[in-house]
C-alpha cells in the first residue's frame, strides 16, 4: 500500500522528469535543427560547406566529451546550478551565431553551445538515474527522448522564421527563448536524499539486477563491465551512425530521394519521409526500449534491439533502391538504433549505482564522441569501394557482434560483477 509521503515523493520525481525532459526538448535544436541554417549561412557568407560543417563537429566533442566533468559537478553540487549554468551557455551560444561574421566566431559560438548542451543533457539524464533506481530504463528513455524528437516541434516554426526574417533573426529569438525556458526550469531541478531513493529501490524489478554498493568513477574505470559496455556503446552509435549521417547522399545515389512515397494516407519525397520518420521514431525508441529492458533485463533488451538494427540495415542496403522501402527500413533503423541512449545509461546505473550515477553516465556517453571519430572513414570507405554497400555490411556486421556481446559477455560478466560487490559490501560489514 502506497504511504502519503511516498506518494507525495512519486509526484515529486516524475515533476523532476517533467522538468529535465523539457530542458532535453529545448536543446534538441542545437544539434537537429542545425541542419535547417547550413545553407542560408553560405549563401549569406560564400564559407565553404565543409568548414561551416567544422562547427557542427566542434559542437559535437565539446557535448559530449565534457559531459563527465560537468557530471562531477552535479554529483558534488546538485543538478540545479549546473542546468542553470547550462541554460545560460546555450543560450549565449545562438546568440553569438547571430551575429557571427567569420568562421571563428561560428566555431566560439558551437564550442559554448557543446558546453551548454552537454550540461544539461548529462544533469537532466544523471538525475533521472537517481530518482528512478526501479524505472531507470523508462525514466531514462523518456529524457532521452526529449532530445532526441524535441526538435519536431519547432522544424517549421524556424524554418518559417529563416525564410522571412533570416538564419540570424532564427538563431537571436529562438537562442534566447530556449536559454530562458531552461534557466526557469533549473530553479526547481534537485537530486534526491539518500531515504528518498530508498523508499523507491525497494521497488526494482527483479529482472534488473542492481550493485549492492555505489562505484566511485575511478573505481568504475577498473572494472572490466565498463570497458566492454563502452566498446558496445561504441559499435553501437559508429554503426548506426554509419548508416544514419548519410542518409541525404544515400537517398541521392540510390536514385530515389525525391521519388514521391505513399504511406498512411501522406505523400511526401522519399527523403523528407525518411527524414520525418527518424525524429519521430528516434524518440519514441528510448522510452519504449527502456521500458520493455525495465520487465525482460537490459542485456536481453540489447540483444533484441541491436540484430534488429543489424538486419535493418542490411536490408537498407539491399532494398534500399526501392523508395517505398526505403522509408519504411529507415524507419525501422532509426527505431532500433536510438534506444542506445536509455538503455546504456540505465546499465551504468545498475551496475555502478546512484551516488555517483551522473558522472558515472557522462563517461560512458563519451562513447558517442568516440564513435563520431569514426564515421567520415564512411566517406573514404565508399570512394574506395564505389558504393555503400560496404558501409552498410561494417555497420550490421558491428550491430550483430553487439548484440551477440550482450548475452555472452556483458550478461555473465555483469553477473560476477554484481556478486563481486554484494560479497564486498559484506565483507565491510562484517569487519565493522
Amino acid at each position: 500500500m502506497t504511504t502519503p509521503v511516498t506518494s507525495s515523493l512519486s509526484k515529486t520525481r516524475w515533476l523532476q522528469l517533467v522538468f529535465g525532459v523539457i530542458c532535453m526538448c529545448m536543446i534538441a535544436n542545437m544539434q537537429y535543427g542545425w541542419t535547417f541554417f547550413v545553407n542560408p549561412i553560405q549563401e549569406r557568407h560564400g564559407w565553404d560547406r565543409a568548414a561551416i560543417q567544422v562547427a557542427f563537429s566542434i559542437f559535437i566533442v565539446t557535448e559530449t566529451w565534457l559531459v563527465p566533468v560537468e557530471g562531477w559537478f552535479v554529483d558534488k553540487y546538485g543538478p540545479r546550478v549546473v542546468v542553470l549554468f547550462g541554460g545560460i551557455m546555450c543560450g549565449l551560444a545562438w546568440v553569438i551565431n547571430a551575429y557571427a561574421v567569420t568562421l571563428t566566431m561560428l566555431y566560439l559560438g558551437a564550442a559554448v553551445g557543446g558546453i551548454g548542451a552537454g550540461a544539461v543533457y548529462g544533469t537532466c539524464v544523471g538525475n533521472s538515474l537517481k530518482w528512478f533506481p526501479d524505472r531507470r530504463g523508462l525514466a531514462a528513455g523518456i529524457t532521452a527522448a526529449g532530445f532526441g524528437a524535441g526538435s519536431a516541434l519547432t522544424v517549421i516554426p524556424i524554418q518559417n522564421m529563416i525564410k522571412n526574417q533570416g538564419y540570424e533573426a532564427a538563431f537571436l529569438y529562438f537562442g534566447i527563448g530556449q536559454g530562458i525556458v531552461i534557466t526557469v526550469l533549473a530553479l526547481f531541478l534537485m537530486a534526491p536524499k539518500k531515504e528518498q531513493i530508498a523508499a523507491f529501490a525497494v521497488n526494482v524489478a527483479s529482472k534488473v539486477a542492481q550493485t549492492a554498493r555505489d562505484f566511485s568513477p575511478k573505481e568504475m574505470l577498473s572494472t572490466p563491465l565498463f570497458w566492454v559496455m563502452y566498446a558496445m556503446f561504441v559499435m553501437m552509435a559508429a554503426g548506426g551512425l554509419m548508416a544514419t549521417a548519410q542518409l541525404g547522399p544515400i537517398a541521392k545515389d540510390f536514385g530515389i530521394a525525391d521519388i514521391p512515397v505513399s504511406l498512411i494516407g501522406i505523400t511526401l519525397p522519399a527523403l523528407t519521409f525518411a527524414a520525418a520518420i527518424d525524429r519521430v521514431l528516434n524518440g519514441l525508441t528510448r522510452p519504449f526500449f527502456g521500458w520493455v529492458s525495465d520487465h525482460i533485463g537490459r542485456e536481453n533488451t540489447m540483444f533484441l534491439a541491436f540484430a534488429i538494427e543489424g538486419v535493418g540495415i542490411y536490408a537498407l542496403s539491399v532494398f534500399g533502391s526501392n523508395p517505398v522501402l526505403f522509408v519504411i527500413l529507415t524507419g525501422l533503423v532509426f527505431f532500433a538504433w536510438g534506444e542506445i541512449y536509455s538503455l546504456f545509461p540505465a546499465m551504468c546505473g545498475d551496475a555502478f549505482g546512484t551516488k555517483f550515477a551522473t558522472t558515472n553516465a557522462g563517461l560512458l556517453y563519451t562513447a558517442k564522441g568516440t564513435a563520431a571519430l569514426i564515421v567520415p572513414f564512411t566517406s573514404i570507405l565508399t570512394t574506395v569501394t564505389g558504393s555503400w554497400h560496404a558501409v552498410f555490411v561494417t555497420a550490421a556486421a558491428l550491430n550483430i557482434i553487439a548484440a551477440i556481446m550482450a548475452l555472452v559477455i556483458l550478461k555473465p560478466l555483469r553477473r560476477s560483477h554484481a556478486e563481486a560487490a554484494k560479497a564486498a559490501k559484506l565483507g565491510a560489514v562484517a569487519a565493522e
